[in-house]
């Protein structure tokens, strides 16, 4: 028996996939403990997992949902805020860590303080990235403006001296880019399958594409029409009135039962009078409501692709940051759904039209979400991490 410590951010999209493979772990008769914050709690130890609460520790940086917005489109103030994390962190994760000697550490590719760990402590270390893998090839789909080439060139020396404070606390880390990216050299496991994964040939063996943990539904959910389409911008930056508004207005002239979930910060009362078709909610069981879904209009994020592909839904792409609209693209090149240039309602409403009535949509959606199911999932993702104890165990 093993003992495998992971370690993730406060993230729905982060979190999931790696449940399966904590209970696949525990089934085996490793032991696992879990890294994480107090809202997943409970979904942590449904798992079996010990869980360990960070938010006592952490940085206490107060946070609110515009600056999860700038973590995404802003690399300075995103490494800023992970090592100030990762200093926060340092004394409790250390000792747990030194008293514990666990076998393995797998850490959210997000969540560096569980890598800088591994590396500080010569604790043996496996990435779990639940976006795509980047490397020179596939970082090409991630669309950055000239302004923003400029701004990440001029704030290089900033993130580099927040580094060196890292290196005071004996974390060998060279550079940010040691921070927040692998080399060939690291053991990673990807949660899509190689037929999803842009560019796949150019990463090596080491990297392994599992496919999605896709959760099971928790709930049931009946269409009330013949046609379904699904709305949702996630759960991280989702307070976007007037798309919801350009949606209900959109979803008039629509022959289908409309399921928005707007998220909590929404002010619905604010977006005006509903159509008969139309159904808000805070939020729903989305795995329930895709498998019944005809169309889904979504943010793009690699959690919300991964099920509505898994389910074959296509999709109506409205990406807001530079990973989301690098899997929007791979989407849309595997004919699995469109972009939407603008909300608007009419753009809307022709989008959805046209992924219900063109079936090529959906017969691309379901070629993806067969080759989803096709990797092995949490079962190849615990073989992975069990591969690298055992090899350097000799067993």
């Amino acid at each position: 028996m093993a003992g495998i410590a992971f370690f993730n951010i406060p993230a729905h999209g982060h979190t999931n996939p790696t449940l399966g493979v904590v209970r696949e772990l525990i089934d085996r008769g490793h032991s696992v403990s879990y890294y994480s914050y107090e809202s997943f709690r409970e979904k942590i130890e449904a798992a079996g997992a010990r869980f360990i609460a960070c938010d006592s520790y952490d940085a206490q940086l107060g946070l609110g949902p515009e600056d999860g917005a700038r973590i995404a489109r802003d690399t300075a103030f995103s490494i800023h805020v992970l090592v100030e994390t990762t200093l926060a962190l340092d004394g409790m994760v250390c000792r747990e860590l030194e008293r514990e000697r666990p076998d393995c550490i797998v850490a959210d590719s997000m969540a560096v303080w569980g890598k800088a760990a591994a590396m500080k402590l010569g604790i043996p270390f496996v990435s779990s990235t639940t976006t795509f893998a980047f490397n020179r090839e596939s970082a090409k789909l991630m669309k950055q403006s000239g302004s923003q080439a400029i701004s990440l060139l001029l704030s290089v020396p900033k993130m580099n001296r927040d580094v060196k404070r890292l290196k005071k606390l004996g974390y060998p880390i060279k550079n940010f880019l040691q921070l927040i990216s692998n080399d060939r050299y690291t053991d990673t496991i990807v949660y899509t399958s190689p037929e999803f994964q842009p560019c796949c040939e150019s990463f090596p063996e080491r990297y392994s594409f599992v496919g999605p943990c896709i959760l099971p539904p928790e709930s049931s959910f009946e269409k009330n029409k013949g046609k379904l389409v699904y709305i949702s911008m996630g759960t991280v930056n989702n307070n976007m009135p007037e798309v919801y508004r350009s949606c209900i207005a959109a979803a008039a002239d629509i022959d289908a039962q409309v399921l928005i979930s707007v998220g909590a910060l929404a002010d619905i009362g604010s977006l005006g009078e509903l159509p008969e078709n139309v159904q808000l909610r805070r939020w729903v069981d989305q795995t329930a409501v895709l498998r019944e879904a005809d169309a889904f209009l979504s943010h793009c994020g690699m959690n919300s692709a991964s099920e509505s592909l898994y389910f074959g839904v296509p999709m109506l792409c409205s990406p807001q940051t530079a990973e989301q609209e690098a899997v929007a693209a791979r989407i849309c090149q595997l004919g699995a759904g469109i972009p939407l240039a603008t909300a608007s309602p009419e753009n809307i409403r022709a989008g959805l039209k046209l992924l219900m009535e063109e079936g090529s949509y959906r017969s691309n959606a379901e070629k993806i979400g067969e080759s989803f199911r096709h990797c092995g999932g949490a079962k190849a993702a615990a073989d992975k991490i069990e591969s690298l104890i055992l090899g350097l165990h000799n067993i």
